[in-house]
């Protein structure tokens, strides 16, 4: 009896997939025999293509797990995670990622905003959720990525902000002395509901 290839990719919880992703769920080894079973789910409409070596089981894919596949090691962050926690009130329509690297890519119609962050805080998992598919800075984590790359920057509502978890994160920043200094005026504009 063959297997079911395209039993185990429908079962998985994942909705986008690598090539890489494939040959470790198939438990397969030879990536031509992979990459040609793809092919043959792609041109049948089994699976859908979403970008060169990134595949999904259909067109309702998670958006956020398609971002942190992408460019790998990478993780939700900035304002995406901040207006999902109610720090910052601004809409924004495309979806941003910490990576190793600045690129704004646009697929299927949903902008990807990558920021460049040094790896040993990239790398770093200090104050990153894991959700079931992806990777997501907590609120914590998220302002810390934005007061880095950022001089100055506002802030909606910085009560929704655990201070001690920002002093328990910080130092992955590497003893930055600016952001040392921002983080105490905001946290002193919070304490005084300033902000």
């Amino acid at each position: 009896m063959e297997k079911d290839y395209l039993l185990g990719l429908m079962r998985s919880k994942n909705t986008i997939f690598t090539t890489k992703d494939v040959s470790l769920l198939w438990n397969e080894s030879n990536v031509d025999f992979v990459r040609k079973k793809i092919f043959r789910y792609l041109k049948s409409g089994k699976m859908y293509s979403v970008r060169k070596g990134i595949y999904a089981k259909d067109k309702n894919y998670e958006k956020y797990e398609l971002a942190t596949k992408i460019f790998t090691p990478s993780y939700i962050s900035f304002e995406t995670a901040l207006a999902k926690a109610g720090i910052i009130f601004q809409f924004y329509g495309q979806i941003f990622v910490a990576s190793y690297l600045t690129r704004e890519l646009t697929i299927g119609g949903q902008t990807y905003s990558f920021k460049k962050i040094k790896d040993p805080i990239l790398t770093n998992r200090t104050g990153i959720e894991v959700k079931a598919n992806y990777f997501i800075a907590s609120p914590e984590r998220a302002f810390l990525d934005i007061v880095y790359l950022n001089k100055e920057y506002h802030f909606d509502n910085l009560s929704n902000i655990n201070w001690d978890k920002v002093s328990e994160i910080l130092p992955i920043y590497g003893g930055n002395k600016r952001m040392g200094v921002k983080i105490k005026k905001y946290r002193e504009a919070a304490q005084k509901g300033l902000n």
